[in-house]
C-alpha cells in the first residue's frame, strides 16, 4: 500500500513559520510532480503548492510569496516552508501527486495539522 507520511505541523502564532515534510515511497512519486494540499474545516481540499521533479514550482495566490515548496529526490521527501502564517492557513496539510482532482487519488496520508492563532 502506498504510504505518504506528513509531519512538521503544530500550533504557531500569526506571523510565525513552520516547515512541513512529506516522505513518499519513491517510484512513481519520484517521477511525478508533487503537491501540498490543505483542507480547512468545512472546506474543500485545495492544492496550495506544487513542484516538478526538476524543481519548477507553482503556488496558489493565497500562499504566493509566503510558502516555498521544494523536494529532495534522493531522499524521497517534499518540503513546504511556510512563513508569515495567518489564521486562514489553519488546516490539515497533505501531500500527493498532482495532475488530477484530489478526490481521484486513492491514497492519502494522515496529514499534519497546522493551527495558527491570532
Amino acid at each position: 500500500q502506498v504510504q505518504l507520511v506528513e509531519s512538521g505541523g503544530g500550533l504557531v502564532q500569526a506571523g510565525g513559520s513552520l516547515k512541513l515534510s512529506c516522505a513518499h515511497p519513491g517510484s512513481g512519486f519520484s517521477i511525478n510532480a508533487m503537491g501540498w494540499y490543505r483542507q480547512a474545516p468545512g472546506k474543500q481540499r485545495e492544492l496550495v503548492a506544487s513542484v516538478t521533479r526538476g524543481g519548477s514550482t507553482n503556488y496558489a495566490d493565497s500562499v504566493k510569496g509566503r510558502f516555498t515548496i521544494s523536494r529532495d529526490n534522493a531522499k524521497n521527501i517534499v518540503y513546504l516552508q511556510m512563513n508569515s502564517l495567518n489564521p486562514e492557513d489553519t488546516a490539515v496539510y497533505y501531500c500527493n501527486r498532482i495532475g488530477r482532482p484530489w478526490y481521484e487519488f486513492a491514497y492519502w496520508g494522515q496529514g499534519t495539522q497546522v493551527t495558527v492563532s491570532s
